[in-house]
């Protein structure tokens, strides 16, 4: 969604952005991805990369990765049972299928280079409309209206006094962010970034730092007291889930390469990534099926099981 034109911002509005980018002027993580020589590409391996993934577990993976495949092209050619064991701990590797499928699609539709058009990129394979209009904003300068999870906890709080946004994103709460991003482009791709960064590090879930808040006195939910938010922040259950076990079977195939099907309990418990718990045979079918299905894993003539070639 472009940057609106048909009115300027409303005057509390535009006090409530310059407080954030003055903020963010000073307070703004410096990030590789920033960088105005980053190309599209970087910027596009780290919006993957960052989804439900936090910035310090993806900073190593994106320079390893952007070092070993710096282009579309490099990333298209290479084997998957690369590609997955590159992504290494990130979590949820159907990302890293994602993305090269997305390189590939680049490749073949584009030139190899990253479209810039909103639309061409919600075109590629495993690009929604998040991905879309961030890469348009934070790598073409383009002003989409960009509205993560750490985005519709700051608008909720501050423009609409909730604690916390609902379970999805509504049509309402676009219209709402689009209303709020700043009319110039230069000030309205800063806002997207700004913004992003005041939830991650300020406006948290759980624990806001509302003392070291730029718009505390600008907050709606501050003035009203910060009541407990109706939808409480999701949980991060892990051990003893499906999760758990699929990646621990991952592990143990980028570890060892190919794992026998009647290994792989053991080859999964040298791992260390299960600790005490200890699945049952439904659970271990349940995470190789699931593997098998989402294309993460193949398995050999022999049973074995190994990452996709």
């Amino acid at each position: 969604m472009p940057a609106h034109d048909d009115a300027a911002p409303r005057p509390d509005l535009t006090a409530l952005q310059d407080e954030v980018l003055d903020w963010f002027a000073v307070h703004g993580r410096d990030l590789p991805w920033r960088d105005p020589d980053c190309p599209p590409w970087g910027v596009l391996v780290s919006e993957i990369m960052l989804q439900q993934t936090p910035v310090v577990r993806v900073l190593p993976r994106w320079r390893a990765w952007m070092e070993r495949w710096p282009t579309p092209a490099d990333l298209a050619a290479a084997p998957t049972a690369d590609v997955l064991t590159a992504w290494d701990r990130l979590g949820y590797p159907r990302r890293a299928l994602r993305l090269q499928e997305a390189a590939r699609a680049i490749v073949e539709r584009h030139g190899g280079e990253v479209p810039a058009d909103p639309a061409a990129l919600r075109a590629l394979p495993g690009i929604g409309e998040y991905t879309a209009a961030a890469v348009s904003s934070f790598a073409f300068g383009i002003p989409e209206t960009v509205v993560d999870t750490n985005v519709r906890r700051v608008l909720a709080r501050a423009l609409r006094g909730e604690g916390l946004p609902g379970r999805t994103l509504t049509r309402a709460e676009m219209v709402a962010a689009h209303a709020a991003l700043p009319a110039d482009e230069h000030r309205a791709n800063r806002w997207n970034a700004a913004v992003m960064e005041l939830g991650a590090l300020v406006c948290t879930a759980r624990s806001p730092a509302c003392d070291r808040c730029p718009i505390r006195a600008r907050c709606a939910w501050v003035a009203a007291g910060s009541p407990a938010p109706e939808v409480a922040p999701r949980g991060q259950a892990w051990a003893g889930t499906d999760r758990q076990v699929r990646g621990a079977v991952m592990a143990a195939v980028r570890e060892h390469g190919r794992v026998p099907r009647g290994g792989l309990r053991e080859a999964v418990d040298g791992t260390g990534r299960l600790g005490a718990h200890t699945p049952d045979d439904a659970q271990w079918e349940r995470a190789v099926s699931g593997l098998l299905g989402d294309g993460l894993l193949v398995t050999h003539d022999d049973g074995a099981l190994a990452f996709p070639a």
